[in-house]
């Protein structure tokens, strides 16, 4: 794997992992009952994005790191995944 294909592979799983986390546990205005005028009640009431940046990043390395691992060691190649015969080398 390449550097450039590592660092793909880690954006990719960056954003997976962003786009799960944002809306756990998130309490929206019309729950807290304090709706700011000109939002909508579903905004959420306190993001917190720089927590949950941290914490994306956190778990998404170690998925990162296990994915590295696997294509790296060759445990899942395109040979591996050729079960048809249409992926060439």
């Amino acid at each position: 794997m390449t550097i450039g294909a590592a660092l793909v592979l880690l954006a990719v799983v960056w954003f997976m992992t962003l786009f799960v986390v944002l809306p756990l546990y998130q309490p929206s205005q019309g729950d807290k009952n304090d709706v700011v005028p000109g939002t909508s009640p579903s905004a959420p009431a306190n993001p917190q994005l720089g927590k949950r940046c941290l914490i994306v990043t956190a778990i998404s390395l170690v998925i990162w790191g296990m994915l590295t691992l696997i294509i790296s060691t060759g445990a899942i190649s395109l040979e591996t995944l050729n079960i048809w015969g249409g992926i060439q080398p």
